[in-house]
């Protein structure tokens, strides 16, 4: 349930996928998703950028077809009110999902405070257990997103970091399979067409889009509009900017966070990230 990816629920919703083969399959979070595409259970998915390299590290079939948004702000960690900052963290209970986003997440904020994850007692969370957990006081902090955010930070948490402080470098991705590539490429770029064309929509259209959103979502009209402005975007030019490496901000993210990812050992081993890039579906695209 990230905001980033409801540009595909919006173009459903306005009858884009209608007559194709394109069915969207909600999981419950980001660590079944990636469960589901190694069962073959699905040909594509949205994920964030470390799991699309965890699985291409694993896996030599994925290739990454769209840039869906880079979060400015829409990952977080709360704390108890009582927490001053992350420094405050030391020594306290700390719900994250067990991802490589997560993990990073977290290194990330607490690195940059001075503070490495062996300093914090680490929960393991599922993102449909965060809300719970946090009210019902059983972590003192949580890594989180989406629709628990807004009801955390409603009901009193205190926001200690968020991913505007380490920009651009949590990237949502849109990726398929190279058998769906070869076998269904047509059906590919209606994906990236139409998902383009919501884009389009939302950006003219924003109180309209929201109000079709937020239904899905459990969250109101004007939260999911908050909700866009903790990320960017990016439109079709800058898609095809980004994968044909004409802009080499993506690439070089993805190289930085490949060398954090080995450190942390969330990947056995480093991967080419120009490798699995495939800018031909942007190229192509038509609005």
């Amino acid at each position: 349930m990230w905001p980033g990816y409801e540009t595909l629920y919006l173009a459903r919703h306005l009858g884009y996928y209608k007559d194709t083969p394109i069915r969207l399959v909600d999981y419950p979070s980001g660590t079944e998703e990636v469960r589901a595409y190694r069962n073959h259970e699905i040909e594509g998915a949205g994920l964030s950028i470390d799991q699309a390299m965890l699985l291409a590290a694993t896996q030599k079939n994925l290739r990454i077809i769209a840039v869906m948004d880079v979060s400015n702000g829409g990952d977080v960690i709360l704390g108890k009110p009582e927490i001053a900052d992350i420094k405050a963290l030391k020594g306290k209970r700390v719900g994250v999902e067990s991802t490589a986003l997560g993990a990073f997440f977290i290194a990330r904020a607490l690195e940059k405070n001075g503070l490495s994850p062996n300093d914090v007692k680490i929960i393991s969370l599922d993102f449909s257990q965060h809300e719970r957990a946090f009210n019902e006081d059983k972590v003192d902090a949580i890594v989180t997103f989406g629709p628990p955010r807004f009801k955390l930070l409603a009901a009193g948490a205190k926001l200690l970091f968020d991913s505007s402080q380490i920009p651009g470098e949590i990237v949502d991705t849109l990726v398929v399979s190279e058998d769906a590539i070869a076998n269904n490429s047509l059906t590919v770029q209606t994906l990236v067409n139409e998902r383009f064309r919501a884009l389009d929509y939302l950006n003219k259209n924003p109180e309209a889009a929201a109000a079709l959103i937020a239904p899905r979502t459990g969250v109101t009209p004007q939260q999911i509009l908050d909700a866009f402005k903790g990320m960017h975007q990016p439109h079709l030019e800058q898609n095809q900017r980004l994968l044909n490496q004409t802009d080499p901000a993506l690439v070089n993210g993805m190289k930085r966070l490949v060398k954090v990812m080995v450190e942390h050992k969330l990947i056995p081993t480093a991967i080419d990230a120009a490798s699995i890039l495939d800018d031909r579906f942007v190229k192509n695209a038509k609005l």
